[in-house]
């Protein structure tokens, strides 16, 4: 094989202008989208992805500091005046990308209606509804979101309860189909972290993931000839073949912060040798605490991608792992808890590449996992 640099790729959001919108100028639908978008949540059951415009979008993935927003500028620099403020899951078209050269960790600025914001706080997004499959296999398949934002309920007595909202590239264990509160065919998402409380999203707003998708890559490789290095120093993750180098990207380690995080671990990444212990293509990541279901901004972050968990070799297990991130757009830049924060295409290919292989019909439909001792790597400062 061949080095591969992969670069963050902008996805472009896709979909018909409903009639509602024929009603209006795209001048007028331009100014009212961003509130339009937010208030959506408002609405009975789910919002109506099929009636706004075509062209890219991004998703506000943070409150900012203090809960403070995160602001748009004037110019493309945060030098510039700020004209405004947008906030955890506000959608934005975007017009323009402009690399300005400033902040030096991240550059990249998306001009949307009034200035520019800058890309780290922000996810790129599309909006696809698909066909729904008619029938889901015994041991459940894997899904992924492919609108911004989507929001699931459970059936308590006769009330249907709001729980977690999921965000577009997640992955998901459907487990079946059935009506959902809106009379529509919903798909029944099985949680790992939650062993009996299954709960229900929209089936046109997953798509199904074929078996063929996750197929492991270069399998006919030794597994002492596959490797993985991570510098702390440089963000980067390099994997080689044969001491070729085969795959390259930056990423996003743990933060730098003195004290440790919500679950008393330090938030920087450990260094030193590793393997991948564990893989699972869908990670719920926080308590699982039905309490803070509905709270988009507590940290409950169900079907985190592609995850391949490492174990350190002169360390307990601490859950660290190489994932997709869906929360953050500031690769090259320590952001994380511990794990190593990775583009979702590029944690997929990983995934794929590494040992233990993992293919969908090898996957444990009780622990959602595969197991084995994998691929080694070293982790440096």
């Amino acid at each position: 094989m061949t080095l591969k640099e992969f670069t963050p790729l902008g996805s472009y959001f896709s979909s018909k202008i409903g009639s509602m919108l024929n009603q209006i100028s795209r001048r007028d639908f331009l100014k009212l989208s961003g509130g339009m978008l937010g208030s959506l949540a408002l609405f009975p059951f789910m919002p109506q992805w099929d009636q706004f415009s075509d062209g890219s979008m991004i998703r506000i993935t943070s409150n900012g500091l203090k809960d403070l927003g995160i602001p748009v500028y004037s110019e493309p620099n945060d030098k510039s005046r700020i004209v405004k403020t947008v906030y955890l899951d506000d959608l934005l078209n975007v017009y323009a990308e402009v690399n300005s050269g400033t902040p030096g960790y991240n550059p990249v600025w998306y001009r949307v209606w009034g200035g520019y914001v800058n890309r780290a706080r922000t996810q790129k997004v599309q909006n696809i509804l698909n066909p729904v499959e008619q029938s889901i296999r015994a041991n459940g398949q894997l899904a992924e979101i492919t609108v911004p934002y989507t929001q699931t309920y459970r059936k308590v007595g006769k009330d249907w309860q709001k729980l977690y909202r999921l965000y577009y590239n997640s992955v998901h264990w459907v487990k079946g189909i059935e009506e959902g509160p809106d009379g529509k065919p919903w798909y029944r998402l099985l949680d790992e972290l939650l062993d009996n409380v299954p709960y229900l999203v929209p089936a046109s707003h997953l798509r199904l993931i074929p078996d063929q998708e996750i197929t492991p890559i270069s399998p006919g490789v030794p597994s002492d000839k596959k490797r993985i290095e991570v510098s702390l120093t440089t963000q980067r993750v390099t994997c080689f073949e044969y001491d070729t180098p085969v795959f390259t990207t930056t990423i996003s380690s743990g933060r730098e912060d003195s004290n440790p995080g919500a679950n008393g671990i330090p938030t920087r990444t450990p260094s030193g040798p590793f393997y991948i212990s564990v893989k699972m293509p869908s990670k719920h990541m926080g308590s699982g605490d039905l309490a803070q279901a509905a709270d988009i901004g507590a940290y409950q972050l169900p079907g985190v991608p592609w995850t391949s968990f490492i174990q350190f070799k002169e360390r307990p297990f601490q859950g660290h792992a190489f994932h997709g991130t869906y929360w953050h757009d500031n690769f090259g830049v320590p952001m994380s808890s511990g794990c190593l924060n990775m583009r979702t295409d590029e944690a997929k290919w990983l995934f794929r590449w590494c040992l233990p292989a993992a293919p969908g019909d090898k996957i444990n439909p009780q622990t959602l996992a595969v197991n084995g001792y994998g691929t080694s790597g070293l982790i440096s400062t």
